[in-house]
């Protein structure tokens, strides 16, 4: 008769221990869910307040009220950033519906291959020949190829869904970093917090802190804002010069500088195009204009990576193909920054701290 009101004891206890933790695992899962849709805007926001928290932090020392500097700030990426970036986003996002048309309905004009593809071993005669027929016979190709011209028209007018979709990501991204920066400090300090109760020491908190912003900026300075001045300029020729598809050129420069290829691979077939289409003096001025700005993450990059902090180049390839799976084009530009956070708080775990972590926020070294 004594061990019923022990077992009843015991059962009340587990009670009482499990479901306090089911109703906060279950608060968790719908938050989670909730901010599930927006992961990729806010790590965007954070990103940008991060990169211009500096700047925030030199005006606030000269006197300025937070809000009037948050303003200025915003109106500076607005200028520098959003302004570039969807001018050429919505130029190449309004010019695929018009080639995917053209594309259906037999009328897209293809220019004849370059001879040298056809010596490319394996794919090269193949190649050649299907290239060959679209630009002689386009209604024949794409009777002939109908299924895949098909998927790829589906890809194309997706991909440019996606665009406009990341100009609105960046948009409200450049809003609420504006916002975050007006706030800086009290986020600072909830952060702050937030890292202390997860590891148990203010210092330790405040060390995970530095090194992730340090990371960020960083991998934001040194690898995206080189990629993204070196696009700026080379889409300064693209669209002064009137190159057809000047906003997916910027775009794919954008992309080839962030993952470290030559951006000549595009500005060189715009070079070849422009002595077609160009008077000689235009032309001219316009391949030197290109060159120049084709390489000039030359002198870009010793200006903004310097030494220090070294993250392997295939954390920065990975980061930026797994970011555009996961969050669309918006991970062009979060993916590197956010693996490569991954990266050094992983070493640091494992008590061998990447160098350049120490003590002055460093800067990004691919290797």
């Amino acid at each position: 008769m004594a061990t019923a009101p022990e077992g009843i004891k015991s059962v009340k206890n587990w009670i009482d221990l499990l479901l306090p933790l089911f109703l906060t695992g279950l608060l968790i899962a719908l938050c989670v869910q909730l901010l599930l849709p927006f992961v990729g805007l806010l790590l965007w926001t954070i990103i940008l307040a991060i990169c211009f928290n500096p700047l925030q932090d030199k005006l606030l020392a000269k006197g300025w009220k937070p809000g009037r500097a948050a303003t200025l700030l915003g109106a500076l990426i607005v200028a520098v950033i959003l302004v570039p970036t969807v001018i050429a986003a919505m130029n190449a996002a309004s010019g695929i519906p018009t080639l995917v048309s053209s594309i259906q309905d037999g009328t897209a004009h293809v220019r004849p291959p370059p001879p040298a593809l056809e010596s490319l071993p394996g794919v090269g005669p193949k190649l050649h020949a299907a290239w060959a027929q679209a630009a002689s016979d386009f209604p024949a190709f794409i009777k002939q190829y109908g299924t895949q011209v098909k998927e790829l028209s589906r890809w194309l007018l997706t991909q440019a869904g996606g665009i406009l979709m990341a100009v609105l990501a960046l948009i409200l991204a450049v809003i609420l970093a504006a916002v975050a920066l007006a706030y800086a400090a009290s986020l600072r300090a909830f952060f702050a917090a937030v890292f202390a109760r997860l590891t148990g020491s203010d210092q330790q908190g405040r060390h995970l802190m530095d090194i992730i912003a340090a990371t960020v900026k960083s991998v934001a300075n040194g690898v995206i804002g080189v990629a993204f001045v070196q696009a700026l300029l080379v889409g300064i020729g693209f669209f002064v010069g009137g190159v057809p598809g000047a906003g997916l050129l910027s775009l794919a420069a954008f992309f080839l500088g962030i993952v470290q290829f030559p951006v000549l691979i595009v500005t060189l077939p715009a070079i070849a195009w422009a002595w077609s289409a160009m008077e000689t003096t235009p032309a001219i001025i316009f391949t030197v204009w290109s060159l120049v700005s084709g390489v000039s993450d030359a002198v870009l990059k010793p200006m903004l990576i310097g030494h220090g902090l070294e993250v392997p180049m295939p954390i920065i390839l990975l980061g930026v193909i797994g970011g555009v799976m996961a969050f669309g084009l918006v991970g062009l530009f979060i993916g590197a920054v956010i693996l490569a956070v991954g990266y050094v708080l992983f070493y640091e775990w494992l008590g061998k701290p990447v160098a350049g972590t120490e003590g002055v926020a460093p800067t990004v070294k691919t290797k």
